[in-house]
């Protein structure tokens, strides 16, 4: 039987209709939109973006996000508050709280406990941060402290959904998935999107899904990829024993083969998503163990991030997100699971603080050393903040006013923005919600967060959907 005959018994008329209206549509569609809409590299099969130009010149290439899950008192950490202090055991003035929604505290005695670590005045800029930084005070010099930060959600999940797609809805796109999309990938043989996790000793250890770093809506190809500390860095990649890679290339390639034909009947997107991951699931194959052996890295760097080797904890995975920028990808994020502090405060913040001061301040002059800092964005911090009232020991959850810290690309260094009031509770100057922080971040790679959007179930989304605005002060 010819191939024509072949062809013509394995569909009946209605799919060849549909498949050939379908099959000249795509074709015209993806002439008229190649350069508008994005497309792949014709010799990599990368994905090139759809802001391709950009939309300004771009300040940055890359995001490094520190998340520092469970919600860091900014008490204790980045916002100096005397006054609290002097109000230590007082009862919290109602005018602050009459009518806002706390978490655990709700209808309980509200009484002021004051910061329970010092601060101090650090490099030539004079910003304040906790003693129990000292090796961020070495780079004082470097970072933005933002202290007016307000989000909309008070538990830790929907906070991290807000944090991670612009909403509290779940299933959006992840933001490292919209610098993707927009922008494309650098990594011929990574993902554009890289996620690495740790667990601290002091802190509650609150799960993180894996849906935030989910794709949603956007291509399937945009998703994020954990890399995991033990066993294999990322599951199902390896090759089964006694397949060696050329065999695993021949499935690959035949794998492909049969994707491509069914293709050509149901024109169906996610087929071509597929096929893409196994071919870079093969690539990474042999990319991903000459990436976790630190066995190139000489010991002044191990010994400046505190590590011995890829061993999981969160300064191996911030000497891994450095190793990850160099390769080309867009966003790697870094958990550490550490920062929930209901109770005894003053030693589990302390003890946090330890697990991710120095690492931090490494990362940061790591990359001065391979003039990689001025285009890396560095963001630090978590999804919310924490009471200035007691919870016994420790502090609650809070929205309304918390810190995070910026550095690198296009930010400018040495200052602080914004500020709560004098106990602490409430952003009250330059208030920046989570929008425009995602706002600011898109800004400073080149997009504007209004012009990137994404077609779905019948109108426009993106990152900031319906709100966000450019942090100017913040910008260098």
């Amino acid at each position: 039987m010819t191939s024509f005959e072949s062809f013509t018994t394995s569909i009946n008329r209605r799919a060849f209709l549909n498949g050939t209206t379908a099959g000249i549509g795509s074709a015209v569609l993806a002439s008229m939109l190649a350069h508008s809409e994005g497309q792949e590299s014709s010799s990599s099969g990368r994905w090139e973006g759809v802001v391709n130009p950009l939309h300004h010149a771009a300040k940055a290439k890359r995001v490094i996000y520190l998340c520092m899950a469970g919600g860091p008192s900014h008490l204790e950490t980045l916002d100096h508050k005397p006054k609290l202090a002097e109000m230590n055991g007082k009862p919290m003035p109602e005018s602050y709280t009459k009518g806002k929604p706390i978490a655990q505290l709700q209808g309980r005695k509200l009484t002021c406990l004051a910061p329970q670590h010092p601060f101090k005045k650090f490099g030539e800029s004079g910003q304040e941060l906790a003693e129990i930084f000292p090796q961020l005070g070495t780079v004082a010099d470097d970072i933005c402290i933002v202290r007016s930060m307000v989000t909309d959600a008070i538990n830790h999940d929907p906070a991290h959904t807000l944090m991670n797609t612009g909403t509290t809805i779940s299933g959006r796109p992840a933001m490292g998935c919209w610098l993707n999309y927009g922008l494309g990938s650098e990594a011929d043989n990574l993902p554009g999107f890289v996620v690495l996790a740790s667990i601290g000793r002091f802190g509650q250890s609150q799960p993180i899904a894996a849906r935030q770093w989910h794709n949603g809506f956007l291509p399937g190809r945009l998703q994020g990829v954990q890399f995991h500390a033990k066993g294999n860095p990322v599951l199902y990649v390896g090759n089964p024993k006694g397949v060696d890679r050329a065999r695993q290339k021949d499935v690959v390639d035949t794998v492909a083969e049969l994707n491509g034909l069914r293709n050509g009947l149901v024109d169906n997107p996610e087929i071509a998503t597929r096929v893409q991951a196994y071919e870079k699931a093969f690539q990474m194959q042999r990319s991903i163990p000459e990436l976790t052996n630190f066995a190139d890295e000489p010991k002044h760097v191990l010994d400046l991030y505190g590590t011995k080797g890829a061993d999981g904890t969160f300064a191996a995975n911030c000497l891994m997100a450095r190793r990850l920028a160099e390769r080309g990808v867009r966003f790697v994020q870094l958990y550490h699971r550490a920062w929930d502090h209901h109770g005894n405060i003053k030693n589990t913040v302390k003890g946090t603080a330890g697990e991710v001061d120095r690492a931090t301040a490494a990362l940061i002059k790591d990359l001065k050393q391979r003039d990689m800092f001025d285009d890396t964005l560095i963001v630090w911090g978590g999804e919310f903040g924490r009471t200035p009232m007691a919870q016994g020991s420790g502090r609650d959850h809070h929205i309304r006013g918390f810190s995070m810290m910026l550095a690198g690309g296009g930010i400018k260094g040495g200052v602080t923005h914004g500020a709560t009031d004098e106990l602490g509770y409430e952003s009250v100057e330059d208030i920046v919600h989570v929008n425009d922080l995602h706002a600011t971040i898109l800004h400073l790679l080149g997009i504007n967060h209004k012009r990137m959007t994404f077609r779905f179930q019948g109108r426009d989304f993106r990152l900031t959907d319906i709100a966000g605005e450019v942090v100017k002060g913040v910008l260098a």
